[in-house]
């Protein structure tokens, strides 16, 4: 098995995803490979919670300029975990 840490990248941390924390949906970029019973494993391994839902989805790569420079960001994959009703927050997402 992979290491856990290595699927999940780091939290998405904004206004939208402040308002899924409500109902305990948490949104984190992950590792492109990995896939969503992956995804579920590592959550459930580094944060001991219950995990009753994955969706993922690929944000593209966007056209960036900088004066004459041009290219495109990367592409990455993002996951939004849904949590078990009687499973506690997260606790870095607690002071947000």
């Amino acid at each position: 098995m992979k290491n856990p840490r290595d699927i999940i990248k780091r939290p998405i941390i904004t206004e939208r995803t402040s308002d899924l924390m409500a109902s305990k949906k948490y949104v984190f970029e992950v590792d492109m490979r990995a896939n969503k019973t992956e995804i579920k494993q590592a959550i459930e391994a580094i944060f001991k919670v219950k995990v009753t839902n994955v969706n993922t989805l690929r944000m593209p790569a966007k056209p960036k300029r900088y004066g004459r420079h041009s290219g495109y960001t990367s592409e990455w994959k993002k996951a939004i975990v849904s949590l078990s009703a009687e499973s506690k927050e997260l606790e870095f997402f607690e002071t947000v």
